[in-house]
């Protein structure tokens, strides 16, 4: 690949939920190519996404970070990696996903925008600030 990103290490099943947060932005008409479940020395089982001639912004990247904690990202230029980016768990998430339970603020009023603590990275677990309804990993990960 020339140009692109070039989105590393995650976790097995779940490249195809950080193709989906990538395509909320479009992916247009880019070269996009997917690994699933290779071996990897590291995770055991890893997934791998690359999306030619697009560069993943940072919100786009802390969206991924709630699937892919320990992903990393690549940025090609001219064939050679120019960045390189280790994902990590903010210690607040806002307006990126909604809490699970119906009759929270969060849900009901739209000026109150959703926001998150981080309790856990592994296994992630995050908490509502208004309502205090904890959220799974898998929870998080099925809003995509």
């Amino acid at each position: 690949m020339r140009n692109g990103t070039v989105i590393d290490h995650i976790p097995a099943g779940k490249g195809l939920k950080a193709l989906a947060i990538l395509g909320k932005k479009g992916v247009g008409s880019a070269k996009v190519a997917i690994l699933v479940n290779a071996e990897s020395r590291k995770l055991g089982r890893k997934d791998m996404v690359k999306v030619e001639g697009r560069r993943v912004g940072e919100d786009e990247a802390s969206l991924i970070a709630l699937i892919a904690p320990e992903a990393t990202i690549c940025i090609v230029d001219e064939y050679k990696v120019a960045e390189k980016h280790t994902l990590s768990l903010p210690k607040t998430i806002k307006g990126a996903i909604r809490c699970t339970y119906t009759r929270c603020i969060s849900n009901n009023d739209s000026e109150a925008e959703s926001e998150f603590r981080v309790l856990s990275s592994s296994p992630m677990i995050i908490e509502c600030t208004y309502c205090v309804t904890r959220i799974s990993e898998f929870e998080v990960a099925s809003q995509f």
